[in-house]
């Protein structure tokens, strides 16, 4: 029969107690503090750069569009003349672009005006984070007639 020490040592020595656990929450708690607001900015940075390509996959494939009809769609047709054809266009040999027109990283459509305000192309624009014309940093708009 085992004596009361042996089993007092072999109960604390089969768990960890409430200070040890205490002590792991607080290191991980510092890790997220310190690690994680430079981790949420590189989260922001992509979402601009998806943004950017995706213009630029807009650019491209409305490039083609042109080629094959003369014209880019309109406001109205939109991105969306891209993968579907527009009921007036014969020239059309779409679908341009592989998949559905995607929204903005943040969730919203791209705006789409042709004729543009910013030379011959159409303009596009995501609004950025906040979804509001204008704005700084992670709120500013990404447009398709500034290279960045």
């Amino acid at each position: 029969m085992k004596k009361k020490s042996e089993v007092r040592s072999q109960k604390s020595e089969a768990g960890v107690t409430l200070i040890e656990m205490l002590v792991v929450v607080t290191i991980i708690g510092l890790f997220v503090a310190l690690v994680g607001p430079s981790l949420w900015k590189k989260t922001d940075v992509a979402r601009v750069t998806a943004a950017r390509t995706q213009i630029e996959h807009f650019m491209t494939a409305l490039g083609a569009y042109k080629l094959d009809t003369g014209l880019f769609p309109s406001t109205e047709q939109g991105l969306q003349a891209l993968r579907v054809k527009p009921a007036d266009l014969n020239q059309w040999a779409g679908p341009y672009m592989d998949q559905d027109i995607p929204k903005d990283p943040w969730g919203r459509d791209y705006l789409y005006k042709y004729p543009g305000d910013h030379g011959d192309s159409p303009d596009i624009v995501s609004l950025g984070a906040d979804g509001q014309p204008g704005g700084d940093g992670i709120n500013a708009d990404i447009v398709s007639w500034k290279s960045h």
